[in-house]
């Protein structure tokens, strides 16, 4: 998998909150290379998940990296609550930022990694005028907010269209997908194009998580 530039970014949101030490130690144990972070705030998206406090517990008892998912509005508002907090790469939606570019070099002048994500309705297009500035594209393969859903069969162009527009204007972001991910499917994404595989459920509702992480970076 190293060969293909890729990583396994297991989703803490999928895990169990009242064991989540342990969660943490068994992703440490693992092959995964990061920890996907997923924050919510209940307008940007139905749900809210956690916060600040909960990602600078998880930052002091990993070393991987921390893979941070703002599915927020305002995201400007809190970038440097999320750099002290121990966020390696900070991702926020094209669509909760009027200012993206603004946004973007916010958060690379803090220190971090910026990626942008785009929703399922949301062309790939849209990131041509910025995209020698980013460092990340997350694809949400379903719609944000919820985990356990099915991956959005129509992904799979999108992220040959987003590795099309890496590649015509020589840009290093990585592609990053999100939701109904599992060890079936794997294969066909990163061969559509994709580095990062971000899984919540098939990892942690699987009997042996480490396991399915190691199968996932087999893919």
């Amino acid at each position: 998998m190293e060969n293909r530039n890729t990583f396994v970014a297991p989703s803490l949101l999928a895990s169990n909150f009242l064991e989540l030490g342990k969660e943490v130690e068994m992703l440490n144990r693992s092959e995964a290379d990061w920890l996907h972070l997923d924050v919510m705030d209940g307008r940007f998206v139905p749900n809210i998940s956690f916060g600040l406090p909960v990602i600078s517990h998880i930052r002091k008892a990993t070393k991987k990296t921390c893979d941070v998912h703002l599915m927020i509005e305002e995201p400007e508002r809190y970038a440097e609550d999320f750099k002290k907090a121990g966020a390696d790469i900070l991702t926020v939606h094209y669509e909760a930022c009027t200012h993206l570019h603004r946004n973007i070099q916010q958060i690379k002048g803090l220190g971090m990694k910026a990626g942008v994500a785009l929703n399922p309705h949301t062309p790939v297009h849209l990131l041509e005028n910025i995209i020698n500035d980013i460092d990340l594209i997350l694809i949400m393969s379903v719609n944000p907010g919820f985990g356990g859903q099915h991956f959005i069969p129509k992904s799979l162009e999108k992220i040959r269209q987003t590795r099309e527009m890496i590649n015509h204007y020589k840009a290093h972001a990585l592609i990053e997908v999100d939701g109904g991910i599992n060890v079936e499917n794997a294969t066909s994404i990163l061969d559509a194009g994709a580095n990062v595989l971000v899984a919540g459920s098939t990892v942690f509702a699987s009997k042996d998580p480490e396991a399915t992480i190691s199968a996932l970076r087999k893919a």
